[in-house]
């Protein structure tokens, strides 16, 4: 496939996950995907050897099954369930059946908490270029969306973040990045990508150490009793 056909072939699908996406949450909608392309495409720039062409399209196909993912509340596995989904679509598009493998086992195992290891490069830069769109400002942003969207306040203590399940009032900004976002840089796969990840990572420890110290609520005093008026 000369560079022509593939950027069509490229274009053509990038509309499909568009569509798909569009109405997704703001956490995981067409943006998401976009920026997690661009980012996977400077990556790419560093690390030359890769073939660009897989890192793109499971750049763009990543998230693919995510509003499956949504609606179940996550009992449904969005990269399980993509690498399945996005080999129909890249068939339907006349890619070869080693391409789609490629692609499919990178969205299979872009995920951070599914504990699968990317098995190539591409793969590699993939899950990096993902976990950099939720790390810095976008990381910031994106932790207090998704929190609004499953109605948690808008900020709770360390201890109140940690004992509380996904999904829940107490499944704050806060929450997520205790229990996932300040461990990321410590799990980038490639050079470049680690280099991005620390210093993201820092503006994110200064942000949250300044909202522990804005929103710390002080104890109330308990109402006093008629007796204690007289």
């Amino acid at each position: 496939m000369n560079g022509d056909s593939f950027e069509n072939l490229f274009r053509r699908t990038a509309e499909q996950v568009r569509e798909k996406l569009d109405g997704a949450s703001g956490c995981h909608d067409f943006d998401h995907t976009r920026r997690v392309l661009h980012n996977a495409e400077l990556l790419a720039a560093r690390l030359p050897e890769a073939d660009l062409r897989i890192v793109r399209l499971a750049a763009l196909l990543h998230d693919f099954a995510r509003p499956e993912e949504m609606a179940s509340e996550g009992r449904v596995c969005h990269a399980v369930l993509g690498a399945e989904l996005v080999r129909p679509l890249l068939a339907a598009a006349g890619l070869d059946s080693a391409t789609i493998d490629r692609v499919s086992q990178a969205v299979l195992t872009h995920r951070y908490r599914a504990g699968r290891t990317p098995a190539s490069l591409e793969a590699e830069i993939v899950y990096d270029a993902d976990k950099l769109d939720s790390l810095g400002a976008v990381g910031v942003g994106r932790a207090f969306l998704f929190a609004g969207r499953v109605g948690a306040r808008l900020h709770n203590t360390r201890e109140e973040a940690l004992r509380s399940r996904e999904y829940s009032r107490e499944d704050t900004a806060y929450r997520e990045y205790l229990v996932k976002l300040s461990k990321l840089p410590e799990c980038m796969l490639t050079a470049p990508g680690r280099e991005i990840a620390l210093e993201r990572a820092r503006f994110m420890r200064d942000f949250f150490d300044r909202l522990n110290r804005e929103a710390a609520l002080p104890v109330l005093k308990e109402t006093a009793t008629s007796q204690d008026r007289t």
